[in-house]
């Protein structure tokens, strides 16, 4: 079979890139790796995704009944056929062809995909590598899919843990922590580094993580793990590099993943990948093989959703000559509960790069305008310019954390001032309400002092300090909707 373009893998660039290629009146295939090589719908990616797990949590946990691994399991299988039938009806609306089996290359632009039904020979003009990845598996760490597992191992579990150990409080690691928290599980995460969720702003990762400290969960940081002991019959051990141990009775290892390549022959290409598994690509999306593309987590993880479409998408433009201008900015989630969503510069970067910043923490209260939501406890960190009012930031945490991001990144995209933010968000009556709230009752309104101001130029990491009683721009906004 001939194609203009065979993409390789299903996760989100995968999808995208398939699709803007499907549109650009090429002929393409997908290769779906992940999942049995049956026609029944499969799961999208080689583990649940987050995302999936989070839902299921929150519907199982909404009565506060105990929750058993087969209502867990139950659940969500049925969001996992329910997320692939749609997706598999958008790429055969696209009419994009769909195989399902392991694909490995033969020649530079041929892929042979072993399916259920036997061998298919796939000829493509150019090829877009999307495979996602896979839990790093240290050949030290004695996995035995029950006691010592990966992330992709834990819905094979019989039952819940009663207690666990988190190894690696990466975002996926931490992710997983505090749903399994959420479900009762008493977690303890173990992880080298002095500080969590560096890449998110340091009084949501705090608020989150006191969030996670009140379910019960336990963190040792700078502890580095330098060995598991799996006797059976007796309880596991961590071994810590100052000589202490830890002992439990499940251990979750998360520290890490790499490219899911191995299987691919990316030599038969004229590649190779790293120690990690990954792909080398230009910013183009293109690899050392002209003809050949990599987008996703495969070319330098971890890489977000909406970052990865984006890439798939900039791939095929790429490859077919066509002009492509891709999002400015990317928003970020994190699947925990309560959920956490950013655009933009967080507080740190903007001290590092000594730009002069306004912050403004609105918490959301009982309000007319949340009543019934459930966004009682939520928390929005807004970031802007003291003089210009530019967005910089914005940063939330709980229920309408990605309502609220959604509503920022188009107008950060355009430089837009916490005005326009403003104007937009209250648009919807349930953010309106918050910010009401919030300035009525007065909570954490920080402003640039007029020390801070005068020796901005000079010394603008001193911004963000003192507090203000006052915001025209979301006084303005209740005005207009109250």
């Amino acid at each position: 079979m001939r194609y203009d373009l065979v993409v390789i893998g299903s996760d989100p660039a995968a999808q995208s890139g398939a699709i803007a290629a499907a549109r650009l009146d090429k002929r393409v295939a997908l290769i779906e790796q992940k999942g049995p090589a049956s026609g029944k719908a499969s799961s999208p990616s080689a583990a649940v995704s987050s995302r999936i797990l989070r839902d299921a949590v929150r519907f199982l946990t909404e009565d506060r009944v105990e929750v058993t691994m087969y209502d867990l399991k139950r659940r969500v299988q049925h969001l996992v056929d329910r997320e692939s039938y749609a997706i598999h009806d958008r790429l055969d609306r696209s009419e994009v062809d769909l195989y399902r089996g392991s694909a490995r290359f033969v020649r530079p632009h041929d892929v042979v995909v072993h399916t259920a039904d036997g061998d298919a020979r796939l000829e493509a003009e150019r090829i877009l590598i999307a495979c996602g990845t896979r839990p790093l598996r240290p050949k030290s760490v004695p996995f035995d899919g029950r006691r010592v597992f990966d992330v992709a191992e834990f819905l094979e579990l019989e039952t819940l843990p009663q207690s666990l150990i988190v190894v690696g409080a990466g975002v996926t690691g931490l992710e997983q922590a505090i749903l399994l928290a959420t479900l009762g599980v008493r977690v303890t995460v173990v992880d080298g580094g002095d500080r969590l969720l560096e890449d998110c702003d340091r009084d949501v990762a705090d608020m989150l993580l006191s969030r996670a400290s009140a379910l019960g969960m336990t963190f040792l940081l700078g502890e580095e793990v330098i060995g598991i002991d799996n006797v059976e019959g007796e309880p596991l051990v961590v071994h810590f590099a100052g000589g202490e141990r830890l002992a439990g009775e499940n251990i979750l290892y998360a520290a890490g993943r790499v490219g899911a390549t191995e299987g691919l022959d990316l030599s038969a290409a004229g590649l190779e990948s790293d120690e990690r598994g990954r792909l080398w690509c230009n910013d183009q999306q293109r690899t050392w093989a002209a003809h050949i593309f990599g987008a996703g987590d495969v070319v330098g993880f971890p890489v977000l959703t909406g970052t990865a479409a984006d890439q798939g998408r900039r791939a095929v433009f790429n490859a077919f000559g066509q002009p492509f201008e891709g999002d400015r900015l990317a928003q970020s989630e994190l699947q925990t509960i309560p959920a956490v969503a950013m655009v933009g510069k967080t507080g740190d970067q903007l001290i590092r790069e000594r730009v002069p910043h306004q912050a403004r923490v609105i918490r959301m209260r009982e309000s007319a305008g949340i009543r019934g939501t459930g966004a009682g406890n939520d928390v929005i960190k807004l970031l802007f310019h003291p003089a210009s009012r530019q967005l910089l930031g914005v940063h939330c945490l709980g229920e309408t954390a990605s309502e609220v991001v959604r509503v920022a990144q188009p107008v950060m995209a355009m430089d837009g001032t916490l005005q326009d933010f403003c104007r937009q968000i209250s648009k919807s009556p349930t953010m309106a309400g918050c910010c009401q709230g919030a300035i009525v009752e007065g909570h954490n309104r920080r402003r640039v002092d007029q020390a801070a101001l005068m020796t901005a130029e000079s010394e603008p990491h001193m911004v963000g300090r003192g507090f203000d009683e006052s915001c025209p721009e979301i006084a303005e906004m209740v005005a207009a909707t109250v």
